[in-house]
Order: C-alpha cells, then sequence, then structure tokens
C-alpha cells in the first residue's frame, strides 16, 4: 500500500517541475561548454581597474597564450611589438607618440609602429578601386597582406599618397621577419565611426565591410598564420562628430545610422572574447566630457599627455611583471 502512495505521489508532480528540472541540467551542460571553449582559447582574466573617476569601472580583458600556441616560437630575448592602425598611431610618430612611450616603459624592447594614416578597420567597397585607394590599407587588407605574406599591394598603391608614412609602414610590414614578433598591437581610432563603416552583419560575423566582421577575419587570418603571436586590441578613446543639425557632440551621444561610439567599442569587445585576444580599454577611464579639452588636439587626435597615459595603461596590463 505504501509503494502504491508512493507511486500516485510520483506521478502528481506537475510537469512543469520536470520541464524546469531538465531546463536547468541542459543550461548547466551548455555553461559547462562554454567555459572548456573559453579555456581553449587562452587564460582571461578581467582587471577590474578603475579609471580616475570611482564610478567608472574600465573594461580591460586580458588573455594570456596557452602553452601549445607558444610551442615552435624561438624567444630571441627582445620583446618585439608590432602596432598597426591608423591615426592613432601616425598622428604622433615621435617620442612623445604611442608606439615611443610604450618602448621607453618597456625597457630593450623592440616597438614597430606600422600604422598608415586615416586608415580603417573595415573596407569601405567589397572589391577594390583606386577611386578609394585607402582600403588597401584597412585592418583587414593588412592582416590578409601578412597571411599571404606578400605585402605588393601595400608598397604598390602607397605611390598613391604624397604622405611617406604609407610607404614606410608598408616597407616595415614587408621587411620584418615575424618570426621575431611575440606581441601585435590592433590601435585605430574612431575613423569607423565617423567614416559610417557599417558596425555588423548578423548573417556574416566575417563581412570585411563591417567593422566587427573585417577585425574578426584580419584576428583569424593572423592567428592562423602565426599562432604564437599574442594579440591586443586597444580601444579607441572618446571622440567628437557632428550632428545632423551641425553641432558638435560626444560621440556616446550620436548614431549615425550604424550605432554611436559605444556600438563600436562593444563589437571590439565582443570579438576580441570571442578570439581570445586581449583588450584594453581606452575609452572608459580615459577621455570623457570633462576632461576633453585637455587631453584633445582636435575633435578626435589626442595630446602627448593622452597618449602617455594610454601608453601606461597598455603597460600596465599587458606587461604587468616586466623586468622582473
Amino acid at each position: 500500500m505504501s509503494k502504491e502512495k508512493n507511486e500516485n505521489k510520483f506521478q502528481q508532480i506537475p510537469i512543469w517541475v520536470h520541464i524546469i528540472l531538465i531546463a536547468i541540467i541542459v543550461g548547466v551542460l551548455a555553461f559547462s561548454g562554454f567555459k572548456l571553449w573559453r579555456w581553449n582559447q587562452g587564460t582571461a582574466k578581467t582587471e577590474g581597474v578603475t579609471g580616475e573617476s570611482y564610478e567608472i569601472e574600465v573594461l580591460d580583458q586580458i588573455f594570456l597564450l596557452s602553452e601549445d600556441k607558444k610551442a615552435g616560437h624561438e624567444e630571441d630575448g627582445t620583446e618585439t611589438i608590432l602596432f598597426l592602425g591608423n591615426d592613432s598611431l601616425t598622428y604622433d610618430t615621435s617620442e612623445t607618440g604611442v608606439t615611443s612611450q610604450v618602448q621607453s616603459k618597456l625597457a630593450g624592447s623592440n616597438c614597430i609602429n606600422a600604422g598608415f594614416p586615416a586608415s580603417t578597420v573595415a573596407l569601405k567597397n567589397a572589391e577594390y578601386t583606386d577611386d578609394y585607394a585607402l582600403d588597401a590599407f584597412s585592418f583587414y587588407n593588412v592582416a590578409k597582406c601578412i597571411y599571404d605574406e606578400d605585402f605588393d599591394q601595400l608598397i604598390e598603391k602607397s605611390t598613391l599618397f604624397e604622405d611617406s608614412r604609407y610607404d614606410k609602414s608598408a616597407e616595415t610590414l614587408r621587411d620584418l621577419d615575424f618570426n621575431t614578433v611575440d606581441t601585435l598591437v590592433i590601435f585605430y581610432n574612431a575613423q569607423d565611426y565617423l567614416n559610417l563603416r557599417v558596425g555588423m552583419n548578423p548573417d556574416n560575423d566575417s563581412d570585411p565591410v563591417t567593422f566587427s566582421g573585417a577585425l574578426n577575419a584580419g584576428i583569424k587570418l593572423i592567428q592562423e598564420k602565426y599562432p604564437f603571436i599574442r594579440i591586443v586590441c586597444m580601444s579607441f578613446p572618446m571622440c567628437y562628430a557632428y550632428d545632423s543639425s551641425g553641432q558638435l557632440v560626444s560621440g556616446d551621444r550620436y548614431d549615425f545610422g550604424n550605432g554611436k561610439l559605444t556600438t563600436y567599442l562593444q563589437f571590439m569587445i565582443d570579438v576580441s572574447g570571442a578570439t581570445g585576444v586581449s583588450f584594453v580599454d581606452n575609452y572608459y577611464g580615459t577621455i570623457d566630457e570633462d576632461n576633453s579639452s585637455t587631453w584633445l588636439l582636435d575633435n578626435v587626435h589626442v595630446n602627448a599627455d593622452c597618449n602617455a597615459y594610454m601608453a601606461d595603461h597598455f603597460v600596465r596590463v599587458i606587461y604587468p611583471d616586466y623586468g622582473n
């Protein structure tokens, strides 16, 4: 009789209870699978760094390369850091620029500036034409040249520009032995936002005419070719833009149609996490509307003090134990 009562009690358990239990089990398995995948990307640690304002949390996310990805890479005793980007690197190539500032803080390092002025992460046109030669120097195309070990296009198209920095960076990449590169830094300012590049394509996460797609595709090309190179995405700082009425507004307040500046920031965070590369946040805790007059030279370009701050931030989170 007791057995029958127990069976009746079991049968009286509502069906929704069983559904919830099954959902919990599936959720646990899915979460475990995600954690395993993330672990395979490398070791991540989120830096809970606080900016000048204690209300701002900097969104650094640091990944360490797993030992199997380092296999085959011969240490030469010099930390070689290659910087790819645009005006964030080329507007100031003196000792007060970001690249030089980083090198001065990392004794014995070799920091290489391979930036192309006014370039963007994404392509403007799916098919290249000389009518918009800057596409040749987009991050996606530069990454493809690195993957193909063929820099002829960069050398050829640099002749279309009077600015010698195109020639210099193209030749630097052509002559560089990538087997000596330890870290590759992707550092572009807000040109993709200001030049109305599409943010993302929901049907193609590697679409090179979108900011997130070009970043994703370019990173994967470099990872496939040189798995031992640690990749770091440095975000752009805040900038100003003109709205539809001609008023100067903060980039985090105005949407040109593809999202606000913070939308592009989130795309970079998402791509960095998905590809297992480090993300250094120069947006929060750096320039804001209150201090922009002391750190911006114009609406976009930063001054030497801001370069020094960003270089110090980069060294602090990427090389915390350098020299020890």
